[in-house]
């Protein structure tokens, strides 16, 4: 995923938030970011979920963008992190937190006045 302004920034964000509030989701990525890539098989073998959870977890995180599948030996395919999508997450919340300060400010000042 390229910086571009054609990207809707706002439905990339709702993709990252909605593959992250699912705390075995977030735990697949802390792993990827801690061991590097990995093969579903893999994440079964070092966490407490099944192989066919994690595969649709894997799934879902790569329809967002957050995971590149790559293809492994012996037709595994291999996950690593994709930063961009998380990233355009960021900005997402900082033009938000922007606003909603500004609106607060303004508030403020209204009610000192």
């Amino acid at each position: 995923m390229q910086p571009d302004q054609s990207i809707d920034r706002e439905a990339v964000a709702e993709q990252v938030f909605v593959a992250l509030a699912d705390p075995s989701r977030r735990t697949i990525l802390a792993e990827l970011a801690t061991s590097g890539p990995a093969t579903a098989t893999d994440l079964a073998e070092r966490l407490p979920i099944t192989r066919q959870a994690i595969a649709k977890h894997l799934a879902l995180l790569s329809e967002a963008g957050l995971l590149i599948a790559e293809p492994g030996e012996r037709r595994r395919v291999r996950y690593r992190l994709h930063s961009a999508p998380i990233q355009l997450a960021q900005q997402f919340l900082a033009a938000l937190a922007n606003n909603w300060d500004s609106n607060l400010d303004a508030l403020k000042s209204h009610l000192d006045s």
